[in-house]
């Protein structure tokens, strides 16, 4: 994902602009994986970028398993706030 990405994703859910970016993995100015966060405390929608995609998605499109899976691979750089109140999905029900 190209930064100037940003400029254009919303949150899908509250629709709030810009998103919090964090940068997990980047490669030749592209972000390989990431993470985008709403800035709207009351929403707490998260969205991972994997393999240079945004996944912007609302939470009945989203795969429970593989958003966990990203949580958990990357739990050491991701925000306490998402780990344990992320939504739609969080580890606040498991060791982390």
């Amino acid at each position: 994902m190209k930064r100037r990405l940003l400029d254009f994703l919303a949150c899908a859910m509250c629709k709030s602009y810009p998103l919090e970016l964090y940068v997990f993995e980047e490669r030749n100015e592209e972000i390989v994986s990431g993470l985008l966060v709403c800035p709207n405390k009351e929403c707490r929608m998260w969205y991972p970028i994997i393999d240079e995609i945004p996944h912007c998605l609302p939470p009945e499109l989203r795969d429970e398993k593989e958003d966990k899976a990203f949580l958990k691979k990357w739990r050491e750089k991701i925000p306490k706030k998402v780990l344990l109140e992320g939504r739609p999905f969080n580890l606040s029900g498991e060791v982390t």
